[in-house]
């Protein structure tokens, strides 16, 4: 798959001005899977000022038309899924099943966004005055830059492109370079299933592309899927220009495990929420607060699991568990390791790069647990972002929730029990933005609002109709058909 690949900038495919470039490898075997542009500031102001020149046409199309090139590229992603797919394990690592479910995600997305061309509601409402008609109708905003993450290369695209196109703006993307060639797979669809030049531009690049953009004076408004500290940046940036900023930072989340819950079920869903995508998700669980009672066999039981996990290649069926993304990915979480012993606590399972068979021809770790885990201690406060997840007890619900609450991040908490009163409680008193009850922690479905509290963003959620709050603002519209001044409340 070794090729060079463009820049995408009003409906062509073009070098970059700078002239440089960038490599990327497939973080399972260090093969190179192609060079991409690093764009500039002369190549990021020419995608910015493409989509500013696009878009009043764009915004004047009628929703249901621009909402049938949504549909009509959802058709054509349905048909490529297993390509898009292969694309995604390439290029970041994740084992193929779940690649299948990032298309499947983006699929999804695409089409549920292009059913809300022939909604996209408004409100009517009764007038105080006689012979006046009120309502409120969207409008969108402009220029979106949509800056995305490596870990999911084609679902998180698609939650912001999806949504920003249908409502009538017009996008600069910025991928990750970690993940540059699903997002070339997914400009070539939006292309080809007859997206206008300049609606979406692609600009490759690193984090000063990213900079470059969010400062664009053309950009109405910045979506960030990324880290904290990243996110942090853009939001006082956002705030020093007045420019609308839509944040998702990442996540410390918990699966929360009572005495009375169904241990069989509850293990399952720890194993694939703590391992699943190598722990590379804003969702995953990286910690396990579990009632003592059960504390000791619960963890027995998933370090058993873990020491299982068949780890190598993403493209092999027969793995379940690929490479982190990055050499300092996987160096990051050995620095973790070291902070957890000093911390005092201990590995149970893992802890190093895993060797042996090839495998250290990757980014591979070892699926890692760690014990005698205190609430405050680094490793059970911050985003560690790999294969790694903590073993914290509880007394009871009440203080199982205080521990989960108690974390920078607010994204999504799970909880096990089998006594309805005890899940209504922690519904209520858990603060993350998402609860899952006798289900893991990852899972997320496209028609429902995605994101969290406190650290994890600014308020704003992905997906569902939550979506379009994020990507339109709202229009007050009064009609006076009266025939004379009406001066509202001073009338009365």
């Amino acid at each position: 798959m070794d090729g060079t690949f463009l820049n995408y900038i009003g409906g062509k495919w073009t070098p970059p001005k700078s002239d440089k470039s960038f490599q990327r490898e497939n973080p399972a075997t260090g093969e190179t899977i192609g060079v991409f542009p690093d764009a500039g500031p002369e190549d990021v102001a020419d995608a910015v000022a493409a989509a500013v020149k696009a878009w009043d046409a764009w915004r004047s199309t009628p929703a249901p038309h621009r909402a049938e090139i949504l549909f009509r590229a959802a058709e054509m992603m349905m048909a490529r899924k297993e390509e898009l797919a292969r694309g995604v394990t390439i290029e970041m690592g994740k084992v193929l099943k779940e690649a299948r479910g990032d298309a499947q995600e983006a699929i999804d997305m695409t089409y549920y966004a292009a059913g809300e061309g022939r909604r996209m509601f408004g409100h009517t409402t009764p007038s105080e005055l006689p012979h006046k008609f009120a309502m409120s109708v969207r409008q969108p905003h402009g220029v979106i830059a949509a800056i995305t993450p490596w870990n999911f290369p084609l679902a998180i695209p698609c939650w912001k492109l999806m949504p920003a196109l249908v409502t009538g703006n017009t996008v600069v993307f910025k991928p990750s370079s970690s993940s540059p060639l699903s997002a070339h797979n997914l400009l070539r669809i939006l292309e080809e299933a007859g997206l206008p030049p300049g609606v979406v531009n692609l600009v490759f690049g690193g984090g000063q592309t990213g900079a470059a953009l969010v400062e664009e004076p053309g950009v109405a408004m910045v979506s960030f899927t990324g880290s904290l500290e990243v996110g942090r940046e853009i939001a006082a940036y956002c705030g020093r220009a007045g420019k609308r900023v839509h944040l998702e930072l990442g996540g410390k989340n918990a699966i929360i495990v009572l005495d009375d819950a169904d241990i069989d079920l509850a293990i399952e869903g720890a194993v694939w929420s703590a391992f699943g995508t190598s722990g590379q998700r804003c969702t995953a669980a990286s910690r396990m607060i579990v009632q003592e009672r059960l504390a000791s066999s619960f963890t027995d039981r998933l370090v058993a699991r873990a020491n299982a996990l068949r780890l190598g290649n993403g493209l092999d069926e027969a793995i379940e568990m690929g490479p982190v993304v990055s050499r300092p990915a996987l160096e990051k979480i050995e620095q973790y390791m070291e902070i957890g012993r000093d911390e005092g606590a201990t590995i149970a399972c893992g802890g190093s790069r895993a060797r042996g068979d090839g495998l250290e021809r990757g980014y591979l770790f070892q699926p890692t647990v760690f014990v005698d885990v205190q609430p405050r201690m680094r490793i059970a406060q911050e985003e560690i972002f790999g294969p790694v997840t903590d073993v914290i007890t509880c007394s009871d619900l009440e203080e199982a929730v205080s521990i989960n609450n108690d974390v920078p991040y607010g994204l999504v908490t799970s909880i096990y029990t089998l006594e309805i009163s005890k899940a209504f409680r922690a519904m209520e008193r858990i603060t993350t933005g998402i609860v899952y009850v006798n289900a893991g922690t990852i899972g997320a479905e496209v028609h429902l609002p995605f994101g969290g509290t406190r650290g994890t963003g600014n308020g704003h959620r992905e997906a569902g109709q939550a979506a379009l709050d994020s990507y339109t603002e709202w229009k007050t519209v009064y009609i006076d058909y009266s025939g004379r001044l009406q001066k509202a409340q001073i009338d009365r």
